[in-house]
């Protein structure tokens, strides 16, 4: 049965308070609908542990973040309603956002458009991958609001942890982004930094190389020069290429730009650390990148699901053994 088609109604806040400046007169209510499974608590979790301070958050029932469009911010909070099988987006702006805009921009970030049987029958052909599905049925691959942002946290997280990256993160933000609303440790009033704000800001002591410093600008000049530059291409080899042409972008940040910015559901790290680890024999042996790449053959086009349920039992197991 086909989802049932995305409603939108807007009310007025009674009761908005002109002195604040996170005063946000205008409240616009989307509901998103989906189709089951859909596992809620898990995609909460993973916005959780990666979520930058200043510019979204992640409460028990809810993930709340800044947003723009064009010259239009406001704060978006999105919550699960199970009962219809929707997630509500209340959007808190003084500037109208286009509804469509919005609504295809939180269906990107929570994948809300995948078809999991159809995915899930594909890769259950292979029995490793089906013992994971059965344990999972629900994984989907969450993206991201901004295409532009997502490369970017893309870049700070290399060779990083996801706490070290977090802090670099909302260090840029610190440095680059602009202020909408009063400073509060755990609610988000800062907007993820523009390409033009990245090439102004100040870099120096950012605490990371200074050629990972020269990459966040090469992306940001690459994105001014073709703001096509996140959009997927014929054929995922054919994105990777582009997005290794910016200098400092290697493969496995390309493939990761790829899955969470380009939505590119046959995007494969298959060089990263989690995913040999994960597909490694009952002895502990781990494939080389050339024998995952060639395994993961029969699992295309859907390898980036077949990444995020291999990174799940993989993190799982290193939760068993601590």
């Amino acid at each position: 049965m086909p989802p049932k088609a995305t409603t939108i109604t807007t009310a007025f806040a009674a009761k908005a308070k002109r002195e604040s400046r996170r005063t946000l007169k205008d409240i616009s209510t989307i509901r998103l609908s989906y189709q089951s499974p859909f596992d809620w608590p898990a995609m909460l979790a993973f916005f959780g542990f990666r979520a930058v301070e200043g510019v979204e958050c992640v409460t028990d029932d809810a993930y709340i973040r800044t947003i723009r469009l064009g010259e239009r911010h406001g704060t978006v909070e999105v919550r699960h309603a199970p009962e219809s099988m929707e997630l509500v987006a209340t959007i808190y702006s003084r500037a109208a956002f286009e509804p469509d805009d919005v609504t295809s921009r939180l269906r990107r970030t929570f994948d809300l458009d995948a078809d999991l049987a159809c995915i899930g029958g594909h890769l259950s052909r292979d029995p490793f991958l089906a013992r994971l599905i059965a344990i999972r049925p629900a994984i989907r691959v969450p993206g991201h609001w901004d295409p532009f942002e997502t490369a970017l946290r893309a870049v700070l997280g290399q060779q990083v942890s996801l706490v070290a990256a977090r802090r670099l993160n909302a260090r840029l933000v610190d440095r680059a982004g602009m202020v909408i609303g009063e400073s509060a440790a755990t609610k988000p009033h800062r907007l993820f930094p523009t390409p033009q704000e990245v090439l102004a800001a100040d870099m120096s002591n950012m605490g990371m190389p200074g050629a990972r410093v020269r990459t966040l600008q090469a992306v940001s000049e690459a994105f001014l020069t073709d703001p096509r530059l996140f959009e997927r291409s014929a054929t995922v080899e054919e994105t990777i290429e582009r997005l290794c042409a910016i200098k400092g972008i290697g493969p496995w940040t390309a493939q990761y730009i790829a899955i969470r910015a380009c939505r590119e559901p046959d995007g494969f790290p298959a060089g990263d650390a989690g995913l040999l680890r994960g597909t490694a024999t009952e002895d502990g042996t781990r494939p080389s990148v050339a024998e995952l790449t060639r395994r993961a053959e029969t699992w295309r086009p859907w390898r980036a699901y077949a990444a995020h349920h291999i990174w799940a039992e993989d993190e799982d197991k290193v939760i068993r053994q601590r």
